[in-house]
């Protein structure tokens, strides 16, 4: 046992979800293996869009505003009909977290700033071409079986937790015996990525071709990349369908020429809804595809990936600093998967609309919403009830058995733009720095148990002059919440989501039962971000 390396976190998979996970586990100074098969990035962009929140997660290790320069922000979401006249149009807002409320994404290039930033950590070793063969566990951590497959050799590690982020068709799901249950669509549908040569009217705007003959996804992506994604029918040969001259004869319906892209590559994929029914075997964790699949139609399938990890990884980077004890660990799947399953449910919902192949139908759903739509709020329903839907747990690491959704309980704080107390300008999250915070309105309290555990407090006002203990929220937006919210104190998990309140005439509630000190009463220094 001496001689096998251990580590405080094992990461099997090294896509989105793994190297968001290396990431944060790095910036909180663990010592972390991340174990991938592949030689490098993985060539084809899978996902194509993230949201606010998402870069909310990858901007607390100061990577937010280097991946938003190789980001396109996105502006109305259309669905037209055959003749390509809106039926639906969907404008992204703001929930509130700082960033663009929805990005298209080049994946490749998103994945290299990511790795690059797993680079800044010395304590977490990357083992690429390395296949992870079994994972075995007891009482004090689990041992993995690592292959080689550069020098055709085996080699053992050990963690004390393990996050399996290792796709959908996840080996350690399987060999853990853990059921993923759900359904698999039988269409199956041709993704084709081209790089853009000549722009033409429409490259850079989303949009949902709801023909009955030809459902198709029509997205732009940056860095001069365009994607389409249409169904493969019943009378047709799918390995045809990827040869380049169906492919062109797909694009010259959509009006594109052969100088205007370069087809990169056409691939055939299915659509999947599916949950694993446990995400936690004692001390290893499914996240990402290995924990849930859902289809495309709201670009949030990597997002969910990197919400899961976000979620977990400052619980473990608690546990294993013994700050927290190990049973908040099973409040991961508590929190994690109603949200999951509420983002599947739209998507499902939202590919109905599209690709519904009954002309008859189709005709009568155009119909339909052109009337409803010229109802005032119809547009701003569908949005907040057909898209993405704001961080909210019901239940889980909160001072009470089950949040309220008109009480702040369980939600995720907006983050404004505030000046802390050296009156520089900074983001709300980077003044925080990721740890337990009290955030209020009025004047200081003991706030009986909190100060015993070391958990700073921080007084919100609109005023820019810099005082200990202060912060100016800029444009009040975090104060207009708090208020609307009938809440003058927060207590702040380290991920932003509150997880107690109090207005002018309560109490706070105490710390989580079992909390030890984090001894850091004062405020973090700005951190580093990667330029």
């Amino acid at each position: 046992m001496t001689d096998i390396p251990h580590y405080d976190v094992a990461v099997i998979g090294y896509g989105p979800t793994g190297v968001t996970a290396a990431n944060l586990l790095g910036q909180a100074g663990l010592k972390v293996v991340v174990v991938e098969r592949n030689p490098d990035i993985y060539g084809r962009a899978r996902a194509i869009s993230t949201d606010e929140e998402v870069l909310r997660i990858w901007q607390q290790v100061g990577l937010a505003d280097r991946l938003d320069r190789d980001m396109l922000p996105g502006g109305n979401v259309a669905f037209v009909d055959a003749a390509g006249e809106p039926i639906v149009e969907i404008a992204a807002v703001s929930h509130g977290s700082g960033h663009h409320p929805q990005q298209f994404i080049y994946q490749p290039a998103l994945e290299k700033v990511l790795r690059e930033g797993v680079n800044r950590f010395p304590d977490v070793e990357v083992l690429l071409e390395h296949e992870c063969l079994r994972v075995l566990q007891d009482a004090d951590g689990a041992e993995l079986m690592l292959a080689d497959l550069r020098a055709d050799a085996f080699r053992r590690v050990r963690a004390s937790y393990v996050i399996a982020a290792d796709g959908g068709s996840s080996p350690t799901r399987a060999q853990l015996g853990i059921g993923y249950e759900g359904t698999t669509y039988a269409e199956r549908w041709v993704v084709i990525d081209t790089k853009v040569l000549e722009e033409w009217p429409g490259h850079d705007r989303l949009r949902f071709h709801c023909n009955p003959s030809r459902p198709t996804v029509d997205c732009p992506t940056p860095l001069g990349h365009h994607r389409w994604e249409f169904p493969v029918r019943d009378d047709e040969d799918e390995k045809e369908l990827v040869a380049e001259a169906a492919i062109r004869k797909v694009l010259a319906d959509q009006g594109v020429t052969d100088t205007q892209v370069k087809i990169l590559r056409a691939v055939v994929y299915s659509h999947h809804v599916r949950f694993a029914d446990r995400w936690r075997v004692g001390r290893i964790f499914l996240a990402g595809d290995a924990a849930h699949a859902m289809p495309p139609w709201i670009g949030q399938g990597m997002s969910a990936g990197v919400r899961d990890v976000a979620n977990l990884c400052w619980k473990l980077t608690a546990v294993l600093g013994g700050t927290l004890p190990e049973s908040i660990l099973d409040t991961y799947q508590q929190e994690r998967l109603p949200h999951v399953r509420e983002v599947t449910n739209r998507a499902v919902k939202v590919g109905k609309i599209i690709t519904q192949r009954n002309p008859a139908l189709a005709a009568v759903r155009n119909r339909f919403f052109r009337a409803v739509l010229r109802v005032p709020g119809t547009a701003e329903w569908l949005r907040d009830n057909r898209w993405i839907p704001d961080a909210f747990y019901p239940q889980g690491l909160l001072s009470t058995s089950k949040a309220v959704e008109s009480g702040p309980i369980g939600w995720l704080i907006p983050q404004p733009w505030v000046l802390d107390e050296q009156g520089n300008r900074r983001r709300l999250d980077d003044v925080l720095g990721g740890r337990w915070t009290i955030v209020h309105l009025g004047a200081a309290d003991s706030w009986p148990g909190w100060r015993t555990v070391c958990v700073p407090a921080v007084r919100l006002t609109r005023s820019g002059v810099p005082a200990p203990g202060t912060i100016a929220d800029l444009d009040g937006s975090l104060m207009r919440w708090m208020r609307d919210r009938g809440v003058t104190a927060l207590a702040l998990r380290p991920d932003g989501v509150v997880y107690a309140a109090a207005g002018a005439a309560g109490s706070l509630a105490p710390p989580p039962p079992g909390m030890k000190p984090t001894c850091a009463l004062e405020l973090p220094e700005e951190r580093e971000t990667f330029a």
